[in-house]
């Protein structure tokens, strides 16, 4: 199914959707005065449908960011309430039934006719619960106090998490070194360039020896970096600041993935935009890192990943001319790359680098326990992995996409202490 038909889908069910816990609400609030009742209707379905256009506009207009923000934060606090209340008013449609079979078959057993066509109890309708459905209205306001509360404090509250990275064949020059790793910015997210330059800061004054991203540094557009170019040119380290692209970065859900002279001209942009942050982008290539004239591999590919994700890298490229280093460390985007193809293929690789899960930006993470519903797609989602020789670390990434905030599962800056086993 393509892009436009699938949204019109979803915004029919959503109506739909829309409909029933209308009509609900009004049957449990019988006493509302026919002037309160219209009003209500006229607030309720203006919002909606100008909901259903607004996600429209956002996905094929080229609104203001800050606009577009406001309608992701409202759509997805107004599904997100819905969804919680909808099991309660199916218990009370179920509960209706139940009652209606019931007065069915007493009526027969007693020989008595009554119409069928209603759901009835004796002579009168049987009503809603308006305790079930009141109770599914209070619970709908706890993710509308969560998903709000992820908005205003989550989205921006960027945490430095900080890890040892034993390798055992480090050269002794790289002994202690750190660095550092940011994920999946999504430039064409953001709405508050302070907040995001906070988070800079914070990566900064951790004085890193040298830094890694890896990947989706735009949403679909390069030009979602006009407001944002300056504040990560200030990314800088020493050794250099070494990067590689996401699923995001090549404009397939903007263009498509075919060929198109659009499509190539964005992804030069992003390529560019790149370039001009003095970032050294890593395509399907290595650099030698060199302290005290002892050197180790960093290797970049361009996407990589398993099911529908593009598998756009070349490791057998990016490989090349590094047999003679003692360590490899390799930026890819998906964390799905590792199983899919480097553990089998590739054991040379210390160490990979990714992103691309957010850690779905919902969940619990603690220093000892972590869970996200991510976890069900991705087997590697969050934090070091280790098989064999082999380690992953996943960064659940600085931005954010979609829902407008994080619960639980907050921005991440990782700062890594480089050890000699």
């Amino acid at each position: 199914m393509g892009r436009l038909p699938l949204i019109i889908f979803l915004s029919v069910f959503l109506l739909i959707f829309d409909y029933y816990c209308y009509r609900a609400i009004l049957a449990v609030f019988k006493k509302w005065s026919p002037g309160t009742k219209r009003i209500f209707t006229v607030l309720w379905w203006t919002y909606t449908i100008g909901l259903v256009i607004g996600v429209f506009a956002g996905i094929y207009l080229n609104l203001y960011l800050t606009l577009r923000a406001v309608i992701l934060v409202a759509f997805f606090l107004t599904v997100g309430c819905k969804v919680v209340m909808l099991p309660f008013l199916l218990i009370d449609d179920l509960r209706r039934g139940v009652i209606k079979l019931l007065r069915i078959n007493k009526n027969r057993l007693t020989g008595t006719t009554k119409p069928a066509t209603a759901i009835t109890a004796g002579t009168e309708p049987i009503s809603r619960s308006a305790f079930i459905v009141k109770a599914g209205m209070l619970t709908a306001a706890v993710p509308l106090a969560s998903l709000s509360w992820g908005i205003v404090s989550g989205a921006y509250d960027y945490k430095i998490k900080r890890r040892t990275l034993i390798l055992p064949n480090l050269p002794k020059a790289f002994d202690g070194i750190k660095m550092a790793q940011i994920s999946d910015v999504h430039s064409g997210s953001f709405y508050n360039p302070k907040a995001v330059l906070g988070g800079v800061e914070m990566l900064l004054a951790e004085k890193p020896d040298f830094v890694f991203f890896t990947g989706d540094l735009v949403n679909d557009m390069a030009t979602e970096m006009r407001d944002y170019q300056d504040i990560f040119s200030k990314v800088k380290a020493p050794l250099g600041v070494y990067s590689t692209l996401g699923n995001h970065d090549y404009g397939d859900y903007r263009f498509g993935k075919a060929p198109s002279a659009a499509k190539a001209k964005n992804l030069q942009d992003v390529i560019k935009t790149h370039e001009l942050m003095g970032w050294d982008l890593l395509m399907n290539e290595n650099r030698r890192l060199k302290v005290d004239g002892e050197e180790i591999s960093i290797l970049g590919i361009e996407n990589w990943g398993m099911g529908r994700f593009p598998k756009y890298g070349r490791m057998d490229l990016a490989v090349q001319n590094t047999d003679d280093l003692p360590v490899k460390l390799l930026l890819s985007h998906d964390p799905s790359h590792w199983r899919g193809q480097v553990l089998e293929k590739y054991p040379q690789i210390d160490a990979m680098f990714s992103g691309h899960t957010h850690g779905m930006q919902f969940g619990v993470r603690t220093k000892d326990f972590q869970w996200s519903p991510v976890q069900y797609i991705y087997k590697e989602w969050a934090g070091l992995y280790q098989e064999q020789n082999q380690q992953l670390y996943v960064n659940v990434g600085y931005g954010f996409l979609g829902y407008p905030g994080r619960v639980g599962i907050l921005p991440e800056i990782t700062i890594f202490e480089l050890k000699r086993a």
